[in-house]
């Protein structure tokens, strides 16, 4: 017998060409403020949301993905442009997708912001909401020092 998983939160691209959906609760929802991010999107930051790759699946259409460096990989709708995830590459990671590609972005507010380094400075919003900056902690330190970024 086939086992059928209930999703927990769906999303997809505006175009309506991918679509995917989580089956466990949400985790880590977060703003990165740091350049990739910046870049990946066009805007002033990220916002990102995911859970464990395994807990994750695209459920119509394939999305094409870019590698922004030699850690992660980026992945957007062909069809339109949109941003859709962001994922370092082990099997261990969360996987994330944008927030707004979410059907209910309101479902996951964000608890932390990352590589607030790169905050352009007039971006003030949820100040009250914890902050750190790329590599502040010893072990993402370790990590991304082998970090090689293909954006331009």
């Amino acid at each position: 017998m086939t086992e059928t998983r209930t999703p927990v939160a769906e999303g997809g691209c505006q175009c309506g060409a991918v679509r995917y959906a989580f089956y466990v609760p949400l985790e880590n929802s977060h703003a990165c403020h740091c350049r990739m991010c910046q870049r990946a999107t066009g805007g002033a930051f990220a916002l990102l949301v995911g859970s464990k790759t395994k807990d994750f699946a695209w459920t119509m259409g394939e999305p094409a993905v870019f590698a922004s460096s030699n850690l992660a990989s980026r992945a957007y709708c062909r069809d339109c442009g949109t941003p859709l995830s962001f994922s370092y590459n082990m099997p261990e990671a969360r996987f994330y997708v944008t927030t707004g590609t979410l059907d209910h972005p309101e479902t996951a507010p964000i608890i932390i912001q990352y590589g607030v380094e790169s905050r352009i400075p007039w971006v003030k919003f949820c100040e009250e909401i914890p902050s750190e900056a790329t590599g502040e902690d010893p072990k993402a330190a370790e990590f991304f020092k082998t970090m090689a970024s293909n954006q331009g």
